[in-house]
């Protein structure tokens, strides 16, 4: 026997009735701002926030003195003895972390503890010793090579000039400033990938240069801070604010940060 077939009376009423929940639930996921059910919420990055640079200043001395409390005792965590062994470790943390740099420097400045030993090395041996620190190759020829220049312009001395420093082979503006402000307390940030990241995302700066990100930032910290800002930012952002899953709701800073790039 056929199927009979429902009257259009009633179809419209099971139609409203079927439409009318997912109407109220479409109304109220827009009004609080959520995604509707079987749909994927929309997600895009915080944009920088205008603002004044007096403003700006303020709030980067805000941000300082949150760090001071945070880490007091902030300073860079290349393990060193004297100012060669920096400059090593230093031009060894390139690309590398300073856990696999900390690990494989004892080793080696046991077997070359400073520049006249390191200049007269086989490299097939200090390729052997940072052979698990990336780019261990280029980074032994240039150790080597580095070390010979100590010597034959510094008289085996790391020298305390930032041009000179950064005359030596793997030797960049980084390493150039790490080497003058934490072996010989000279001011200056150097800017690598964790300060550089916690710049932007702090609204601090908005230039992906580091160059630039380095005029940019010693222009809002004190001269005599700025050695303990480039290596509060690195824990900060070794500890808190990482690349990709930055925590912060957990974050001191939360307040005084516009978060730019992390995902609403």
């Amino acid at each position: 026997m056929p199927r009979p077939k429902a009257s259009p009376k009633v179809l419209e009423d099971v139609q409203k009735q079927t439409l009318e929940p997912a109407r109220e639930t479409a109304r109220a996921a827009t009004q609080a701002g959520t995604a509707l059910p079987g749909k994927k919420k929309s997600v895009k990055a915080r944009a920088p926030k205008k603002e004044t640079d007096k403003v700006k200043k303020a709030r980067a001395l805000e941000i300082l003195s949150r760090l001071e409390r945070l880490y007091p005792d902030a300073q860079t965590e290349l393990e060193h003895e004297n100012p060669f062994e920096l400059l090593v470790a230093t031009v060894l943390s390139a690309q590398a972390t300073d856990v696999s740099v900390n690990l494989a420097t004892p080793a080696l400045f046991t077997a070359y503890p400073d520049a006249h030993a390191l200049g007269e090395a086989d490299l097939e041996n200090v390729e052997n010793l940072i052979r698990k620190i990336g780019f261990h190759r280029t980074k032994a020829k240039n150790l080597i090579r580095l070390s010979q220049l100590l010597v034959e312009r510094h008289s085996g001395v790391v020298p305390d000039d930032f041009e000179a420093i950064l005359a030596l082979p793997g030797a960049g503006r980084k390493t150039a400033n790490v080497v003058l402000s934490n072996a010989f307390g000279r001011p200056a940030i150097a800017v690598d990938t964790h300060v550089g990241r916690l710049s932007r995302r702090m609204g601090l700066s908005e230039n992906t240069d580091p160059d630039k990100v380095e005029v940019d930032i010693e222009a809002l910290f004190p001269v005599d801070k700025w050695v303990f800002t480039h290596n509060a930012l690195i824990f900060h952002g070794r500890r808190v604010c990482a690349a990709r899953k930055p925590l912060c709701l957990e974050c001191t800073l939360r307040e005084v940060c516009p978060q730019v790039g992390v995902l609403e």
